[in-house]
């Protein structure tokens, strides 16, 4: 197993830099971020953020992957989840052959309750179940709907679509996540609904958002708001116009414009003022505790670290108690990086060992959790047992 001097992000950054045949000085040019800043982050002596990485990706113009050395593939060949990922492939690409004469499928309104199913196990972040499920489920979806087809059933495969786009992007097949989003809009398309094509725009723009192409992530966010405004102002219409000022909240804050941040969550907050809580809607979690920590993720986004703790301790004492535990576990992965920008360092381990009991399969691929622990590791002279055992959990 590599060790932590040589499977670090910052050891890859140094790596892909050398490849370039850039030194550090030349590459800091390249960055909106000092030279001492990226020296610390090659040599281990602190975590990179995303917005760092993904900086480092677009100066190198290579994918924010390799940096991250996304899929853990030894950790998920060990949980036996890197199996899981090839039928899931194989569904997505067997879209276009029509109704398969060999296949016997459920009843319609099994599979479109089958669709939701899965999209709850995601949220309840149980990704071994869902993925296991899933493929089946794709497939007989596709053949049903091309045998007898309805909005209904069309809208189904295109949240099918959209579960396989959630579970890659969970464990870091990001090449997957993208056909799922291509195959996500065709369905949407045949099912003629503006709400789910506004949906898979978001996503999108959250894809681009990792990549450090915030620009294009904001017109993704334009686009899903100009279809989303060709509808009637119904309570579906409004949670998705709500998510995609959310999305482009974040978008902001990683560009590093406070005011477009502040703009986009006070109209989200609007919505969710008016609506409520509509986490039921296209399972997108919108409403009033979302909006709060999306606010908060604005301000770790940001690296505003004192105003993203006193936000935390706010949230943390009224998170409602039907928040989806896939959302309740990154809250607590953005309050322990959080926590140890601010140097509360055993703080920021107990959030994380939360986050691994709330969610262990999410918590153990997130990156940003990951990039917590090793710099934890790094800030302490004498590692506590607990953090040893959490570095050695994902591989370090």
């Amino acid at each position: 197993m590599p060790t932590l001097d040589d499977d670090h992000t910052g050891a890859r950054i140094k790596e892909q830099r050398r490849l370039g045949r850039l030194t550090q000085r030349q590459m800091a040019d390249r960055l909106p971020y000092s030279y001492s800043y990226l020296n610390q982050v090659e040599c281990g002596a602190r975590p990179a953020t995303a917005a760092f990485v993904a900086a480092c990706a677009k100066a190198l113009s290579i994918d924010v992957t390799v940096l991250t050395g996304q899929p853990y593939v030894t950790e998920l060949q060990r949980d036996r989840l890197a199996e899981l990922v090839r039928p899931i492939r194989e569904s997505l690409d067997l879209y276009d052959l029509g109704p398969n004469p060999d296949l016997t499928a459920r009843a319609a309104h099994q599979l479109i309750a089958g669709a939701n199913q899965v999209c709850e196990e995601v949220r309840a972040t149980h990704l071994r179940d869902a993925a296991r499920c899933l493929p089946s489920l794709i497939t007989e979806l596709t053949h049903t709907a091309w045998s007898t087809p309805s909005t209904e059933l069309w809208q189904a495969l295109a949240s099918t679509y959209r579960t396989a786009h959630d579970i890659s992007v969970k464990l870091g097949y990001y090449d997957l996540s993208a056909v799922a989003l291509d195959r996500m809009d065709w369905a949407a398309q045949r099912a003629s609904d503006p709400c789910l094509a506004a949906v898979r725009q978001y996503m999108r723009a959250l894809v681009y958002f990792r990549e450090g192409e915030y620009r294009i992530g904001k017109r993704l966010v334009d686009a899903g708001q100009n279809v989303i405004g060709q509808t009637d102002d119904s309570r579906e219409a409004l949670a998705v116009t709500g998510q995609l000022h959310l999305g482009a909240s974040v978008i902001s804050a990683r560009a590093e414009d406070g005011s477009a941040v502040a703009t986009h969550i006070a109209e989200a907050r609007r919505i969710a003022k008016r609506i409520g809580d509509a986490s039921d809607v296209h399972w997108l979690s919108f409403g009033p505790a979302n909006v709060d920590l999306h606010e908060m993720s604005a301000s770790v986004e940001m690296r505003r670290y004192d105003d993203a703790l006193k936000q935390a301790r706010k949230i943390g004492k009224r998170l409602p108690p039907k928040l989806a535990t896939s959302r309740r576990a990154h809250f607590l992965v953005d309050q322990a990086r959080t926590e140890m920008e601010v140097g509360r360092t055993e703080d920021a381990l107990k959030s994380l060992v939360q986050a691994r009991r709330m969610a262990p399969e999410q918590t153990r691929y997130h990156p940003t959790a990951r990039e917590t622990i090793t710099g934890l590791i790094h800030l302490s002279r004498r590692t506590p047992d607990t953090l040893n055992h959490m570095a050695a959990w994902i591989g370090r």
